[in-house]
Protein backbone atom coordinates (compact mmCIF):
# COMPACT_ATOMS: atom_id res chain seq x y z
CA UNK A 1 0.00 0.00 0.00
CA UNK A 2 2.74 2.64 0.93
CA UNK A 3 4.32 2.00 -3.23
CA UNK A 4 0.64 2.78 -3.77
CA UNK A 5 -0.02 5.79 -1.60
CA UNK A 6 3.80 7.43 -3.30
CA UNK A 7 2.49 6.73 -6.82
CA UNK A 8 -0.50 8.50 -6.28
CA UNK A 9 1.11 11.39 -4.54
CA UNK A 10 2.95 11.83 -7.20
CA UNK A 11 0.54 11.64 -10.09
CA UNK A 12 -1.19 14.70 -8.05
CA UNK A 13 1.75 16.71 -7.99
CA UNK A 14 1.23 16.93 -11.78
CA UNK A 15 3.97 14.17 -13.10
CA UNK A 16 3.09 12.48 -16.26
CA UNK A 17 1.41 9.03 -15.95
CA UNK A 18 3.94 7.09 -18.42
CA UNK A 19 7.43 8.39 -16.99
CA UNK A 20 5.86 7.86 -13.66
CA UNK A 21 4.79 4.32 -14.31
CA UNK A 22 8.03 3.47 -16.05
CA UNK A 23 9.91 4.14 -13.29
CA UNK A 24 7.70 1.93 -10.76
CA UNK A 25 7.61 -0.75 -12.92
CA UNK A 26 4.84 -0.96 -13.81
CA UNK A 27 2.46 -0.79 -16.94
CA UNK A 28 -0.06 1.96 -17.63
CA UNK A 29 -3.41 -0.09 -17.51
CA UNK A 30 -2.13 -0.93 -13.50
CA UNK A 31 -1.39 2.78 -13.24
CA UNK A 32 -4.71 4.27 -14.21
CA UNK A 33 -6.19 1.37 -12.39
CA UNK A 34 -4.67 2.45 -9.84
CA UNK A 35 -5.98 5.84 -9.99
CA UNK A 36 -9.17 5.13 -10.79
CA UNK A 37 -9.38 3.19 -7.53
CA UNK A 38 -8.43 5.95 -5.49
CA UNK A 39 -11.28 8.47 -7.04
CA UNK A 40 -14.02 6.31 -6.51
CA UNK A 41 -12.83 4.71 -3.15
CA UNK A 42 -10.29 7.54 -1.50
CA UNK A 43 -7.56 6.28 0.23
CA UNK A 44 -9.04 2.74 1.30
CA UNK A 45 -9.32 1.58 -3.15
CA UNK A 46 -5.45 1.31 -2.31
CA UNK A 47 -5.20 -1.51 -0.03
CA UNK A 48 -4.96 -4.83 -1.08
CA UNK A 49 -8.20 -6.44 -1.75
CA UNK A 50 -8.93 -10.36 -1.30
CA UNK A 51 -8.35 -12.63 -4.17
CA UNK A 52 -10.79 -14.95 -2.80
CA UNK A 53 -12.95 -16.30 -5.73
CA UNK A 54 -16.82 -14.79 -5.56
CA UNK A 55 -18.63 -18.11 -6.18
CA UNK A 56 -16.67 -21.67 -5.95
CA UNK A 57 -17.82 -24.13 -8.84
CA UNK A 58 -17.62 -27.44 -6.80
CA UNK A 59 -18.89 -25.67 -3.51
CA UNK A 60 -21.60 -28.05 -1.91
CA UNK A 61 -25.22 -26.16 -1.63
CA UNK A 62 -26.12 -24.70 1.19
CA UNK A 63 -29.63 -26.78 1.08
CA UNK A 64 -27.79 -30.45 0.57
CA UNK A 65 -25.24 -29.17 3.54
CA UNK A 66 -28.29 -28.65 5.86
CA UNK A 67 -29.56 -32.23 4.53
CA UNK A 68 -26.81 -34.16 5.67
CA UNK A 69 -26.57 -32.21 8.55
CA UNK A 70 -30.54 -33.12 9.64
CA UNK A 71 -30.17 -36.53 8.80
CA UNK A 72 -26.52 -36.64 11.24
CA UNK A 73 -28.93 -35.46 13.94
CA UNK A 74 -31.51 -37.85 12.86
CA UNK A 75 -29.17 -40.76 13.12
CA UNK A 76 -25.98 -39.70 15.20
CA UNK A 77 -24.81 -43.18 14.55
CA UNK A 78 -24.49 -42.63 10.92
CA UNK A 79 -21.17 -42.28 9.58
CA UNK A 80 -20.76 -40.62 5.58
CA UNK A 81 -21.01 -43.51 4.02
CA UNK A 82 -24.84 -44.53 5.64
CA UNK A 83 -25.89 -40.85 4.92
CA UNK A 84 -24.57 -40.64 1.29
CA UNK A 85 -26.43 -43.95 0.84
CA UNK A 86 -29.71 -42.35 2.57
CA UNK A 87 -29.17 -38.77 0.24
CA UNK A 88 -29.24 -41.01 -2.92
CA UNK A 89 -32.34 -42.78 -2.37
CA UNK A 90 -34.36 -39.76 -0.88
CA UNK A 91 -32.93 -37.33 -3.65
CA UNK A 92 -32.47 -38.79 -7.06
CA UNK A 93 -32.85 -35.37 -8.31
CA UNK A 94 -29.60 -33.35 -6.94
CA UNK A 95 -25.90 -35.10 -7.67
CA UNK A 96 -24.62 -36.85 -4.75
CA UNK A 97 -21.76 -36.01 -2.74
CA UNK A 98 -19.10 -38.08 -2.65
CA UNK A 99 -18.54 -39.83 0.91
CA UNK A 100 -15.13 -37.76 1.68
CA UNK A 101 -17.62 -34.44 0.88
CA UNK A 102 -19.84 -35.83 3.78
CA UNK A 103 -17.18 -36.66 6.04
CA UNK A 104 -15.87 -33.02 6.01
CA UNK A 105 -19.43 -31.41 6.26
CA UNK A 106 -19.80 -33.35 9.04
CA UNK A 107 -16.10 -33.01 10.15
CA UNK A 108 -16.39 -28.88 9.82
CA UNK A 109 -19.59 -29.16 12.22
CA UNK A 110 -18.25 -30.95 15.28
CA UNK A 111 -20.24 -34.18 14.39
CA UNK A 112 -17.04 -36.68 13.70
CA UNK A 113 -15.68 -38.28 17.16
CA UNK A 114 -11.97 -38.97 16.33
CA UNK A 115 -10.35 -42.74 17.58
CA UNK A 116 -7.35 -42.73 19.68
CA UNK A 117 -4.59 -43.85 17.35
CA UNK A 118 -3.52 -47.12 18.84
CA UNK A 119 -0.04 -46.76 19.74
CA UNK A 120 2.46 -49.78 20.08
CA UNK A 121 2.57 -50.50 23.61
CA UNK A 122 6.10 -52.35 24.64
CA UNK A 123 5.34 -55.85 26.35
CA UNK A 124 8.85 -57.01 26.56
CA UNK A 125 9.83 -60.87 24.71
CA UNK A 126 10.15 -64.04 26.27
CA UNK A 127 13.49 -63.72 27.98
CA UNK A 128 16.01 -67.24 27.66
CA UNK A 129 19.26 -67.53 29.99
CA UNK A 130 22.76 -68.45 28.54
CA UNK A 131 24.88 -71.00 30.06
CA UNK A 132 28.15 -70.07 27.54
CA UNK A 133 29.86 -67.71 26.92
CA UNK A 134 28.19 -65.38 23.64
CA UNK A 135 24.86 -67.50 24.31
CA UNK A 136 23.35 -63.91 25.49
CA UNK A 137 24.61 -60.13 25.64
CA UNK A 138 23.47 -57.69 27.12
CA UNK A 139 23.20 -54.19 26.38
CA UNK A 140 22.28 -50.05 28.13
CA UNK A 141 23.01 -47.14 28.29
CA UNK A 142 23.82 -45.90 31.62
CA UNK A 143 22.36 -42.87 32.72
CA UNK A 144 23.85 -39.69 31.47
CA UNK A 145 26.49 -37.84 33.08
CA UNK A 146 27.66 -34.03 32.93
CA UNK A 147 31.52 -33.87 32.08
CA UNK A 148 33.78 -30.86 33.30
CA UNK A 149 33.07 -29.33 29.79
CA UNK A 150 29.35 -29.10 30.41
CA UNK A 151 28.57 -31.48 27.72
CA UNK A 152 26.88 -34.71 28.58
CA UNK A 153 28.25 -38.23 28.12
CA UNK A 154 25.67 -41.00 27.22
CA UNK A 155 27.92 -44.36 28.27
CA UNK A 156 27.33 -47.02 25.73
CA UNK A 157 27.92 -50.84 27.66
CA UNK A 158 27.87 -53.98 26.24
CA UNK A 159 28.20 -57.60 28.63
CA UNK A 160 28.57 -61.20 28.07
CA UNK A 161 25.52 -62.60 29.88
CA UNK A 162 27.38 -65.82 31.34
CA UNK A 163 31.04 -64.99 31.73
CA UNK A 164 29.77 -61.24 32.99
CA UNK A 165 32.62 -60.26 30.80
CA UNK A 166 32.44 -56.21 29.70
CA UNK A 167 32.46 -56.12 26.32
CA UNK A 168 32.59 -52.46 25.40
CA UNK A 169 32.08 -49.22 27.43
CA UNK A 170 31.39 -46.15 24.90
CA UNK A 171 31.37 -42.64 25.84
CA UNK A 172 28.86 -41.29 23.41
CA UNK A 173 27.58 -37.75 22.96
CA UNK A 174 23.78 -38.79 22.10
CA UNK A 175 21.67 -42.15 22.25
CA UNK A 176 20.95 -41.75 18.11
CA UNK A 177 21.14 -44.95 16.22
CA UNK A 178 24.28 -43.74 14.08
CA UNK A 179 26.84 -43.88 17.38
CA UNK A 180 25.23 -47.23 18.69
CA UNK A 181 26.13 -48.78 14.83
CA UNK A 182 30.13 -47.88 14.94
CA UNK A 183 30.12 -49.61 19.08
CA UNK A 184 28.16 -52.69 18.21
CA UNK A 185 30.12 -53.15 14.90
CA UNK A 186 33.31 -52.96 16.70
CA UNK A 187 32.19 -55.52 19.12
CA UNK A 188 31.17 -57.90 16.88
CA UNK A 189 34.79 -57.81 14.51
CA UNK A 190 36.15 -58.20 18.02
CA UNK A 191 34.52 -60.59 19.60
CA UNK A 192 32.42 -62.59 16.76
CA UNK A 193 28.47 -62.84 17.37
CA UNK A 194 26.32 -63.58 19.72
CA UNK A 195 23.20 -65.64 19.93
CA UNK A 196 20.65 -63.03 21.05
CA UNK A 197 20.96 -59.36 22.53
CA UNK A 198 18.82 -58.16 25.53
CA UNK A 199 18.12 -54.67 25.65
CA UNK A 200 15.33 -52.43 27.20
CA UNK A 201 12.36 -50.71 25.05
CA UNK A 202 14.49 -47.73 24.58
CA UNK A 203 15.64 -46.01 21.43
CA UNK A 204 17.63 -47.08 19.37
CA UNK A 205 17.35 -50.32 20.95
CA UNK A 206 13.37 -50.32 19.98
CA UNK A 207 11.47 -47.47 17.74
CA UNK A 208 7.88 -47.05 19.78
CA UNK A 209 6.31 -45.61 16.60
CA UNK A 210 7.70 -48.46 13.97
CA UNK A 211 6.08 -51.99 13.83
CA UNK A 212 6.70 -54.29 16.49
CA UNK A 213 8.79 -51.79 18.22
CA UNK A 214 11.70 -52.32 15.56
CA UNK A 215 14.53 -50.25 15.56
CA UNK A 216 16.93 -50.13 12.70
CA UNK A 217 19.10 -51.54 14.92
CA UNK A 218 17.65 -54.39 15.42
CA UNK A 219 16.29 -55.15 11.85
CA UNK A 220 20.00 -55.11 11.59
CA UNK A 221 21.09 -57.99 14.34
CA UNK A 222 18.06 -59.73 12.82
CA UNK A 223 19.61 -59.64 9.56
CA UNK A 224 23.04 -60.75 11.31
CA UNK A 225 20.89 -64.09 12.41
CA UNK A 226 20.66 -62.33 16.63
CA UNK A 227 17.89 -62.89 17.78
CA UNK A 228 16.34 -59.51 19.93
CA UNK A 229 15.29 -59.91 23.83
CA UNK A 230 13.76 -57.24 25.39
CA UNK A 231 12.95 -56.73 28.95
CA UNK A 232 9.43 -55.90 30.26
CA UNK A 233 8.89 -52.11 30.72
CA UNK A 234 9.25 -51.21 33.99
CA UNK A 235 11.29 -54.00 34.85
CA UNK A 236 15.26 -53.23 35.26
CA UNK A 237 15.31 -56.64 37.33
CA UNK A 238 15.09 -58.17 34.22
CA UNK A 239 18.31 -57.18 33.15
CA UNK A 240 19.76 -57.04 36.60
CA UNK A 241 23.13 -58.38 35.68
CA UNK A 242 24.17 -55.52 33.67
CA UNK A 243 22.16 -52.91 35.96
CA UNK A 244 24.75 -54.33 38.97
CA UNK A 245 27.51 -53.60 36.39
CA UNK A 246 26.40 -49.90 35.93
CA UNK A 247 26.44 -49.45 40.02
CA UNK A 248 30.23 -50.87 40.18
CA UNK A 249 30.88 -48.11 36.77
CA UNK A 250 28.99 -45.66 38.47
CA UNK A 251 31.28 -45.65 41.43
CA UNK A 252 34.81 -46.55 40.00
CA UNK A 253 34.95 -44.35 36.31
CA UNK A 254 32.35 -41.85 36.49
CA UNK A 255 32.68 -39.51 40.21
CA UNK A 256 34.19 -37.18 39.61
CA UNK A 257 33.40 -36.96 35.80
CA UNK A 258 36.09 -35.95 33.47
CA UNK A 259 36.74 -32.82 31.68
CA UNK A 260 36.26 -33.85 27.78
CA UNK A 261 34.95 -37.22 26.41
CA UNK A 262 38.96 -38.36 25.43
CA UNK A 263 40.00 -38.30 28.99
CA UNK A 264 36.02 -40.11 30.23
CA UNK A 265 36.76 -42.55 27.70
CA UNK A 266 40.38 -43.06 29.00
CA UNK A 267 38.92 -43.90 32.39
CA UNK A 268 36.54 -46.17 31.02
CA UNK A 269 39.28 -47.98 29.26
CA UNK A 270 41.21 -48.26 32.34
CA UNK A 271 38.21 -49.58 34.47
CA UNK A 272 37.04 -52.26 31.90
CA UNK A 273 40.74 -53.81 32.30
CA UNK A 274 40.82 -53.81 35.68
CA UNK A 275 37.17 -55.51 35.54
CA UNK A 276 37.97 -57.93 33.30
CA UNK A 277 41.21 -58.70 34.29
CA UNK A 278 42.46 -57.73 37.91
CA UNK A 279 38.62 -57.76 40.25
CA UNK A 280 37.46 -60.80 40.90
CA UNK A 281 34.16 -61.49 40.55
CA UNK A 282 31.52 -63.08 43.58
CA UNK A 283 29.16 -64.59 41.12
CA UNK A 284 32.06 -66.58 39.10
CA UNK A 285 33.44 -67.93 42.48
CA UNK A 286 36.10 -65.32 42.66
CA UNK A 287 37.28 -65.89 38.98
CA UNK A 288 38.14 -62.99 37.07
CA UNK A 289 35.59 -62.55 33.73
CA UNK A 290 38.12 -62.42 31.83
CA UNK A 291 39.11 -66.53 32.80
CA UNK A 292 35.61 -67.89 31.75
CA UNK A 293 35.00 -65.31 28.73
CA UNK A 294 35.68 -67.07 25.32
CA UNK A 295 35.27 -64.83 21.78
CA UNK A 296 32.28 -66.57 19.55
CA UNK A 297 33.27 -68.72 16.74
CA UNK A 298 30.81 -66.99 14.73
CA UNK A 299 32.91 -64.19 12.23
CA UNK A 300 30.98 -61.06 11.75
CA UNK A 301 30.37 -60.44 8.38
CA UNK A 302 28.22 -57.78 6.24
CA UNK A 303 24.86 -59.67 6.28
CA UNK A 304 23.92 -60.95 2.63
CA UNK A 305 21.13 -59.98 0.96
CA UNK A 306 17.41 -61.94 2.24
CA UNK A 307 15.80 -64.68 -0.40
CA UNK A 308 12.31 -65.48 -0.51
CA UNK A 309 11.94 -68.46 -2.37
CA UNK A 310 8.39 -69.15 -1.56
CA UNK A 311 6.88 -66.09 -2.15
CA UNK A 312 5.49 -64.79 -5.29
CA UNK A 313 7.92 -61.28 -5.40
CA UNK A 314 10.70 -59.63 -3.52
CA UNK A 315 10.06 -56.21 -3.49
CA UNK A 316 12.71 -53.28 -1.70
CA UNK A 317 10.92 -50.99 0.70
CA UNK A 318 11.63 -47.33 -0.08
CA UNK A 319 13.67 -44.73 1.47
CA UNK A 320 10.19 -43.43 2.98
CA UNK A 321 9.13 -46.71 4.31
CA UNK A 322 6.80 -47.83 1.37
CA UNK A 323 6.23 -50.80 -0.76
CA UNK A 324 5.78 -49.67 -4.28
CA UNK A 325 3.87 -52.07 -6.47
CA UNK A 326 3.23 -49.79 -9.97
CA UNK A 327 1.59 -46.99 -8.90
CA UNK A 328 0.38 -47.94 -5.92
CA UNK A 329 2.20 -47.47 -2.42
CA UNK A 330 1.94 -49.43 0.66
CA UNK A 331 3.30 -47.77 4.12
CA UNK A 332 4.55 -50.23 6.10
CA UNK A 333 7.63 -48.41 8.33
CA UNK A 334 10.84 -45.97 7.76
CA UNK A 335 12.79 -48.76 9.40
CA UNK A 336 12.99 -51.57 6.77
CA UNK A 337 14.12 -48.63 4.65
CA UNK A 338 16.31 -50.19 1.79
CA UNK A 339 15.40 -53.72 3.01
CA UNK A 340 14.16 -56.69 0.50
CA UNK A 341 10.82 -58.49 1.72
CA UNK A 342 8.96 -60.92 -0.19
CA UNK A 343 5.00 -60.82 -0.72
CA UNK A 344 2.94 -63.53 -1.28
CA UNK A 345 -0.70 -64.01 -2.35
CA UNK A 346 -2.77 -65.72 0.61
CA UNK A 347 -6.42 -65.19 -0.45
CA UNK A 348 -7.77 -63.58 -3.24
CA UNK A 349 -6.14 -59.99 -3.49
CA UNK A 350 -4.67 -60.43 0.16
CA UNK A 351 -1.19 -60.54 0.23
CA UNK A 352 1.39 -61.41 3.07
CA UNK A 353 4.68 -59.17 3.82
CA UNK A 354 7.17 -61.06 5.25
CA UNK A 355 10.93 -60.23 6.21
CA UNK A 356 13.45 -63.16 6.99
CA UNK A 357 11.62 -65.42 8.68
CA UNK A 358 9.08 -63.38 10.29
CA UNK A 359 5.36 -62.29 9.16
CA UNK A 360 5.08 -58.86 9.71
CA UNK A 361 1.38 -57.66 8.24
CA UNK A 362 -1.28 -58.30 5.29
CA UNK A 363 -2.81 -55.67 2.87
CA UNK A 364 -5.18 -56.09 0.23
CA UNK A 365 -6.95 -54.25 -2.89
CA UNK A 366 -8.04 -51.36 -1.12
CA UNK A 367 -6.25 -50.62 1.97
CA UNK A 368 -3.24 -48.40 1.46
CA UNK A 369 -0.71 -49.65 4.71
CA UNK A 370 0.21 -53.30 6.27
CA UNK A 371 -2.15 -53.80 9.20
CA UNK A 372 0.10 -55.75 11.49
CA UNK A 373 -0.44 -59.56 11.87
CA UNK A 374 0.64 -61.20 15.45
CA UNK A 375 3.45 -60.18 16.86
CA UNK A 376 6.08 -62.43 16.47
CA UNK A 377 8.44 -60.58 18.80
CA UNK A 378 6.34 -60.64 21.72
CA UNK A 379 6.06 -62.27 24.69
CA UNK A 380 5.26 -66.21 25.35
CA UNK A 381 1.73 -66.74 26.66
CA UNK A 382 2.62 -68.81 30.02
CA UNK A 383 -0.49 -70.68 31.33
CA UNK A 384 -1.31 -69.02 35.05
CA UNK A 385 -3.39 -70.84 36.88
CA UNK A 386 -6.84 -70.02 38.75
CA UNK A 387 -6.19 -67.33 41.59
CA UNK A 388 -7.50 -70.33 44.03
CA UNK A 389 -5.28 -73.11 42.69
CA UNK A 390 -2.24 -70.69 42.98
CA UNK A 391 -2.89 -69.95 46.70
CA UNK A 392 -3.45 -73.88 47.44
CA UNK A 393 -0.45 -75.02 45.81
CA UNK A 394 1.92 -72.65 47.58
CA UNK A 395 0.68 -74.54 50.58
CA UNK A 396 2.31 -77.91 52.52
CA UNK A 397 1.99 -81.04 50.39
CA UNK A 398 1.20 -79.56 46.94
CA UNK A 399 4.02 -79.91 44.32
CA UNK A 400 3.78 -78.37 41.01
CA UNK A 401 2.51 -80.89 38.12
CA UNK A 402 0.26 -82.85 41.26
CA UNK A 403 -3.44 -82.50 41.07
CA UNK A 404 -4.81 -83.11 44.34
CA UNK A 405 -8.58 -82.49 45.46
CA UNK A 406 -9.35 -80.22 48.80
CA UNK A 407 -12.20 -81.37 50.55
CA UNK A 408 -14.84 -79.52 52.75
CA UNK A 409 -16.38 -80.53 56.12
CA UNK A 410 -19.76 -81.20 54.92
CA UNK A 411 -22.92 -80.28 56.38
CA UNK A 412 -23.90 -83.85 57.11
CA UNK A 413 -20.35 -84.51 59.32
CA UNK A 414 -20.33 -84.54 62.68
CA UNK A 415 -17.75 -83.51 64.82
CA UNK A 416 -17.34 -86.47 66.90
CA UNK A 417 -17.17 -88.70 64.10
CA UNK A 418 -13.45 -90.18 62.99
CA UNK A 419 -13.14 -88.38 59.57
CA UNK A 420 -14.33 -85.24 61.18
CA UNK A 421 -12.87 -81.89 61.81
CA UNK A 422 -13.59 -78.55 63.50
CA UNK A 423 -15.24 -76.03 61.43
CA UNK A 424 -13.11 -74.22 58.68
CA UNK A 425 -10.69 -76.98 59.25
CA UNK A 426 -9.68 -77.64 55.25
CA UNK A 427 -9.24 -81.59 54.98
CA UNK A 428 -6.54 -83.01 52.65
CA UNK A 429 -6.41 -86.31 50.74
CA UNK A 430 -6.59 -88.91 53.28
CA UNK A 431 -8.13 -86.90 55.73
CA UNK A 432 -5.59 -84.97 57.40
CA UNK A 433 -5.97 -81.38 58.14
CA UNK A 434 -4.06 -78.87 55.57
CA UNK A 435 -2.34 -76.04 57.45
CA UNK A 436 -3.10 -72.68 56.36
Amino acid sequence: MDERLRFIARLLEGEKMAPLCREFGISRVTGYKIYERYKSCGLEGLSDRSRRPYRHANKLPYQVERTILGLKKEHPSWGAPKIRDKLVREFPMIKPPAVSTVHAVLDRNGLVKRRKRRRHKAKGTALTAAHKPNGLWCADFKGEFRLGNKKYCYPLTITDYRSRYLLACEGLSSTKSEFAFSVFERAFKDFGLPAAIRTDNGVPFASPNALFGLSKLAIWWLRLGIKIQRIKPGNPQQNGRHERMHLTLKKEATKPASFNFLQQQERFDQWMTVYNQKRPHQALGGAYPGDVYTPSPRAYAPPPEPEYPYHDKEVRVTHCGRICIGKRKINLSRVFAGELVGLREVDEQVWLVSFLDFDLGFFDQDEGRVEPAQNPFGPEKVFEPPRDCRRLRSLRGWSDGTQKQVLHRGSGASSSDGGGAPRGVRLGVGGHPIDR
